[in-house]
């Protein structure tokens, strides 16, 4: 992260562009007090003393509420300081207000909008006055760029860890306070006496290697590319920008575990010096597999499957009633609410078809199941499951979205010994090895859960290449015109139409397969 701030000037010392920049602004400033509405103009006329400033402070923070991103975050923050300022204090000028506006300068290097922190209003011209003249500003002028100021941090750090469109966390429940693995008005606190607000600030940021990938290259096309005019194409920027989003969403913690992918069709398995691939068949996009964390907590071999009630109705009874050998020929059986055997004939099964909330079917163990050899059991809301497959070759095609939501994998027994090797559990895979062979039931727990996600990424980066996969439940287009706004991704549609006719020598095909 060190050179995360180098596009400012990358030729001059951070020093030597502070100095520029104090030179060569404007002395006077338009600064509108937001929510109050008048044109603020410079008084010469500066009040002084504390007790009139805090009660600015409390003034301006009630006066910008419906302005602030998290107005109850900065409240905290100020009344944790006896409602002081943070920013416009002389002392600060250097260590904490130049990089603050440095990062603001930059923030779509991680795929952040310049407009959700106060764009308009926290202007250099600001801080030439707050570092030469501080006396012609006014207590109200002075609390109101502090007030900005720190909403834009908070704000920053927020939409940074927690991602600004997270509808688990989203920005009303954290500035209410919600409990989190991250506090922002904490962290500002912290920063306030650091010694390095760059590195510390960009450290929220999400720790997966998938996000600090896509971060790194963001930061070398948006601080780099483009910058130096080189043609890149926009729609593969806005394609990493709403997958940082996405990744910043996902609570997941360091350390072993299982990463599910839905359109790359893979699973990684993350250990502690290796990383495994497995191949994945996942929900069709007439019946999706969900996005989710939860925790593998054991798995069985030879499992039986109650078979879901849409696939009972859809499937399994019109297959059945057309073929009387077909429940027998792949090992169903069909039950009562009570959990009853039901003997089934021609005139049962169209009773059944016309009744089905009355009925279901389970499928026993056998190579003919549909669940395979072994099952990987985790909560979810949504009865979903990892398995085996009896249908190995369908592992040969290119686009895997086949199932009914669950996600079947590739050697799974390979996945399964690994995971029992890594639990502390070697001593069992003979047995699990046996117990596949001999279709005998049997769960195996495991000593520690082994973490779960199943993520929708679009784009990763692999050797670094940009990789973009197939929107397979094309949800990119919904967070794309929630990130950019319907008008201006359109516009951004026709200029990368216009290009695409006309086009220009560029780094694509180098930078992208």
């Amino acid at each position: 992260m060190k050179n995360i701030f180098k596009t400012a000037n990358r030729s001059k010392s951070y020093r030597t562009v502070f100095i520029i920049w104090m030179i060569c602004l404007l002395i006077h400033i338009s600064f509108n007090a937001l929510a109050q509405n008048p044109a603020i103009t410079f008084t010469k006329e500066g009040e002084k003393g504390d007790a009139f400033i805090s009660e600015q402070t409390k003034a301006q923070l009630l006066a910008c509420q419906g302005t602030l991103n998290y107005p109850k975050s900065a409240e905290r923050f100020y009344k944790a300081k006896g409602y002081k300022l943070a920013w416009v204090e002389k002392q600060n000028h250097n260590r904490q207000l130049a990089p603050a506006m440095m990062i603001l300068d930059c923030v779509n290097q991680f795929g952040l909008d310049r407009n959700d922190f106060h764009a308009n209003n926290l202007l250099y011209k600001q801080i030439e006055i707050l570092f030469e003249e501080p006396e012609m500003l006014s207590g109200a002028q002075r609390a109101i760029f502090d007030v900005l100021m720190t909403d834009a941090m908070i704000t920053f750090m927020n939409h940074l860890h927690y991602g600004k469109f997270n509808t688990s966390l989203t920005p009303a429940k954290i500035d209410e306070g919600e409990p989190g693995d991250f506090d922002a008005v904490f962290k500002l606190g912290q920063l306030m006496e650091s010694k390095d607000f760059y590195n510390e600030i960009a450290s929220v940021q999400p720790i997966s290697k998938a996000y600090g990938d896509l971060q790194k290259y963001m930061h070398l096309v948006r601080g780099q590319y483009l910058e130096d005019s080189y043609e890149f194409p926009e729609k593969s920027v806005r394609k990493m920008t709403i997958n940082m989003e996405r990744l910043r969403w996902n609570t997941g913690k360091p350390g072993r575990n299982l990463e599910i992918n839905i359109p790359a069709q893979i699973a990684k398995l993350n250990l502690a010096d290796s990383v495994y691939i497995f191949k994945t068949i996942v929900g069709k996009a007439s019946s999706p597999t969900p996005t989710l964390e939860s925790s593998i907590t054991y798995f069985t071999t030879a499992p039986e499957w109650k078979v879901p009630y849409t696939i009972f109705v859809n499937e399994l009874l019109p297959k059945a009633i057309k073929d009387a050998g077909y429940l027998d020929n792949n090992h169903f059986a069909i039950y009562d609410a009570k959990g009853n055997y039901v003997a089934v004939s021609a005139k049962k099964l169209k009773y059944i078809k016309a009744h089905p909330k009355k009925y279901f079917a389970r499928q026993s163990s056998g190579c003919d199941n549909a669940l395979g050899k072994l099952v990987f059991r985790f909560e979810n809301p949504y009865q979903v499951f990892l398995h085996d497959t009896p249908q190995p070759k369908l592992f040969l095609a290119r686009d895997r979205a086949l199932s009914h939501g669950c996600i079947r994998v590739e050697k799974v027994e390979k996945l399964a010994s690994l995971i029992l090797s890594a639990d502390g559990n070697k001593a069992k895979i003979p047995v699990m090895r046996k117990a596949i062979l001999a279709y005998q039931k049997k769960d195996f727990v495991l000593k520690t859960p082994l973490s779960l996600s199943i993520s929708y990424i679009t784009c990763e980066m692999i050797d670094s290449q940009l990789v973009i996969y197939n929107d397979l439940y094309a949800q990119d287009r919904a967070l794309e015109m929630a990130m950019y706004g319907y008008e201006r991704l359109l516009a951004s549609d026709l200029k990368i139409n216009l290009k695409a006719q006309n086009p220009v020598p560029s780094l694509q095909r180098t930078l992208i397969r």
